[in-house]
């Protein structure tokens, strides 16, 4: 990675667990695609007044040559789980765009 990982949390003490289990996620997405160059991730919990306790929201920002991979994941009360969760989404996404940029998917 050109740039170091950013990790932001909002409304959220910093965790040492999650920031290296996010520092982890990231490193085994540079294995399976070393293009990256900048990765921003945060972990927020957003709705203060939520009748269904606190739900995390974590958000993933990767850079990739010639474009951006962006997830948003608003799953879990764990924000361990809605770590796992968004970097889950995060590498499906990931695959995809580098099979279209190997050429391996068809344009219509």
């Amino acid at each position: 990675m050109q740039k170091p990982l950013e990790i932001q949390f909002r409304d959220v003490a910093r965790s040492e667990a999650l920031e290296t289990e996010i520092r982890d996620k990231v490193a085994k997405l540079e294995q399976f695609y070393p293009h990256i160059t900048a990765c921003h991730v945060v972990v927020e919990v957003p709705h203060k007044h939520s009748h269904q306790g606190r739900v995390f929201v974590v958000k993933v920002d990767i850079k990739v040559p010639g474009g951006e991979v962006v997830v948003t994941n608003e799953s879990s009360e764990d924000a361990h789980v809605a770590v796992r969760d968004a970097f889950d989404a995060a590498q499906r996404k990931v695959k995809d765009y580098a099979r279209r940029q190997r050429g391996d998917v068809k344009t219509h």
